[in-house]
């Protein structure tokens, strides 16, 4: 189907940054990117001087939890999420947990 020349989108686009969730409602060419999306909130980030550690290019993506790529065009309304890594495996400190406690 083709897109209406001029056509927006509205897209929420959430960043789990050092200091809790960011979040950034955006105006978007329809046929705009996840790439774009996350490029323009960076931009939006960096120009109110917020010296974030977020690892904008190798981070995982994804649009309402479910995991995606960066060339997915997201629809009107959804909630694009940049991830961050865990620092830990959650399983393997649950067992390091119940070997200290055992002992």
């Amino acid at each position: 189907m083709p897109v209406p020349e001029g056509a927006r989108k509205r897209c929420l686009v959430a960043v789990d940054g050092p200091c809790g969730p960011l979040l950034r409602e955006l105006q978007l060419p329809a046929n705009a990117t996840i790439a774009q999306a996350l490029s323009e909130v960076r931009t939006q980030l960096n120009a109110g001087s917020r010296d974030l550690a977020i690892d904008w290019d190798g981070s995982a993506v994804g649009v309402w939890g479910v995991p995606c790529g960066r060339q997915m065009i997201p629809g009107d309304g959804d909630r694009i999420e940049l991830y961050r890594p865990l620092p830990d495996d959650p399983r393997q400190r649950r067992r390091q947990r119940v070997r200290a406690g055992r002992s």
